[in-house]
């Protein structure tokens, strides 16, 4: 937008010498329409921005963590969640990644502070969060799920979540997914049927 506000200010500055200085009247209807054309395209920009900001702010997904790094063999591995994070962004969602206490010590055998999840999946450190210990990230995978009205990624029904979360229920709210033939597969929920599902490369 810095263009078009430069051209504006570079205008009004004008419309204004054509008023203050003699001679210039000429100008000033030229000026004008220069101040209105600049102003049209900083508002045509700004309009574009917000739909693409609503746009993305319609494509949030949220990953369970905690519940994907397990899907290869069993094995707690941040690698896994990685791929699944890569993957759906690859496919134009924002992804949210929530993860429980014990999470770094199943995955690097210490605990580990969000900041450390964040640069291991490349996400930003508002994108990652590692919930208190003695809590469950249930609750906050289901409630952001909730507010953001994202799918969630995840092979756990949350059946002691159904009476406070009965959208759970709902056909491709929980998008599973797991591991064949050293692949990670996801199943992409409402927009394919049921068994229809895509390999990740």
């Amino acid at each position: 937008m810095f263009a078009p506000s430069v051209l504006l200010l570079l205008s009004v500055i004008a419309i204004g010498a054509t008023i203050a200085l003699p001679g210039l009247e000429d100008y000033r209807f030229l000026a004008g329409v220069t101040a209105l054309a600049s102003l049209l395209l900083l508002v045509f920009k700004w309009v574009r921005q917000y739909r693409s900001a609503k746009d993305a702010a319609q494509n949030w997904i949220v990953v369970d963590g905690s519940n994907v790094m397990h899907w290869n063999d069993g094995t707690p591995q941040i690698g896994t969640v990685r791929k699944a994070v890569d993957h759906v962004r690859n496919l134009g969602y924002q992804p949210v990644v929530f993860f429980d206490a014990n999470a770094g010590h199943l995955t690097t055998g210490k605990y580990r502070h969000h900041q450390w999840f964040s640069m291991a999946l490349g996400l930003s450190e508002n994108r990652v969060m590692v919930v208190d210990k003695g809590t469950p990230a249930d609750p906050y995978i289901l409630i952001t799920a909730r507010d953001l009205e994202a799918q969630i990624v995840t092979n756990d029904r949350f059946r002691d979540w159904i009476d406070a979360h009965p959208e759970v229920h709902e056909k491709g709210r929980l998008i599973r997914g797991s591991y064949r033939e050293g692949k990670l597969w996801l199943h992409l929920g409402p927009a394919r049927q049921p068994d229809d599902d895509m390999p990740v490369s």
